[in-house]
This record gives structure tokens, C-alpha cells and sequence, in this order.
């Protein structure tokens, strides 16, 4: 059996990468930078680099512990750098990495998407809800009480 350098299994562990599988490393990483607040981390630092401060007034509703969170893991993936210069007060400084100016790419192409489609989603939601109301009211009218849950075989009576 031939030995494999490190190169070599580097490539083969690329090769078995499944983010379906739980346990994959990508899976998890998928997690992460799904995650709301990475994105939109993410997103304010596509216009350069911003002070702790900057990006939580850029992102509204975000808590600065969750900023914090945020930042250390996206750091820790290797997305965002982050720079401390001596000064009084010491000014920090995060920025996107390289890796990370690559995936701002497709989360700036969902977000816009999002922002473009928000009126069809409110739309649909409406039609669901209303559709989902009717389907109640009319189950419920019969009976003169709350309609019952059913499973997959029918009803639970």
C-alpha cells in the first residue's frame, strides 16, 4: 500500500466533504455562515473596514454580545482579520479576508435577491395563511368546535 503526503490527503478529505452528512465539517460551516448575523457581518464589511462600533450601528437589532460571537467565529474560519492599533483608546479594525471577499459574492447576490423578491414572499405568505385560515374555519364550522389535528393515516378519532 504507497503512502500519501500531505498534499495527497488533503485532497482525498476535500473528495469526501458531504455537507448533507451532519457531521461534516462543511455541514457545520454551512451553519455558520448561514447564520443571520454572519451575513450580515459580512455584508457591512463588503464596503471596507469598519470599527466594532461601525458594524454594530450598521446592523440594526444585533446585541453586542451576539456582534462579538459573530466576529470571534468568523475570524476563527478565516473570513474576517482583525487589527488592533496601539493608540489610547486602541483602535480595532475588522476587515474582510480574501476568503471571506470570496463568499461576500453569493451573500450579496442572496441578500439583493431577497431584498428584490420581499413583496412576492409577503404575497405568498398572505395567500398561504389565508388558504390555511379558510381550511380551518371550514373544518371547525361543521362541528361547532377546533378542528382536530390529523396524522398521515387520517384522522385521530
Amino acid at each position: 500500500m504507497a503512502t500519501m503526503d500531505a498534499a495527497e490527503r488533503r485532497k482525498r478529505a476535500q473528495s469526501d466533504y458531504d455537507a448533507f452528512l451532519r457531521d461534516c465539517p462543511t455541514h457545520q460551516l454551512l451553519a455558520r455562515i448561514s447564520d443571520k448575523w454572519a451575513v450580515l457581518v459580512l455584508g457591512a464589511l463588503v464596503e471596507g473596514p469598519r470599527r466594532y462600533n461601525e458594524i454594530g450601528r450598521r446592523i440594526e437589532g444585533v446585541s453586542p454580545k451576539m456582534l462579538t460571537q459573530t466576529l470571534r467565529s468568523l475570524e476563527r474560519d478565516g473570513l474576517v482579520s482583525r487589527t488592533a492599533t496601539l493608540s489610547v483608546p486602541v483602535r480595532v479594525d475588522y476587515a474582510l479576508t480574501p476568503l471571506g471577499a470570496s463568499l461576500s459574492v453569493p451573500l450579496t447576490a442572496v441578500r439583493e435577491w431577497a431584498e428584490a423578491h420581499m413583496d412576492e414572499v409577503h404575497k405568498a405568505r398572505q395567500t398561504y395563511d389565508d388558504a390555511a385560515s379558510q381550511q380551518t374555519e371550514a373544518t371547525s364550522a361543521g362541528s361547532g368546535r377546533r378542528a382536530r389535528p390529523t396524522t398521515r393515516r387520517g384522522s385521530l378519532d
